[in-house]
């Protein structure tokens, strides 16, 4: 259990990249948790979740199963197009 009162889920590679594709979703501003609504993307710590998403598929490659591959490969392809929907409408700084 956590100080929070719920269970800590295991340490797994589904949920690591579940939590990166999470954070990457926070920072385009496509997820909150009680935040402001009008709360402006944060793009560059967006990229650097992405970054880091692909940096571990590129270390990984050949030796994932290949559930994990595609869960992998279909976050990285629906985050880097949602970033460029964000970023349309603003620019990165």
């Amino acid at each position: 259990m956590s100080d929070a009162g719920f269970p800590i889920p295991p340490p797994t590679f589904e949920f690591l990249v579940l939590s990166l594709k999470m954070q990457a979703e926070m920072r385009l501003g496509l997820v909150n948790f009680g935040e402001e609504k009008d709360s402006e993307p944060d793009l560059p710590a967006a990229r650097h979740a992405i970054d880091l998403l692909a940096m571990i598929a590129e270390k990984t490659r050949g030796n994932l199963s290949l559930e994990e591959q595609r869960l992998v490969e279909n976050s990285l392809t629906e985050l880097r197009f949602r970033f460029v929907q964000v970023s349309e409408t603003k620019p990165v700084e």
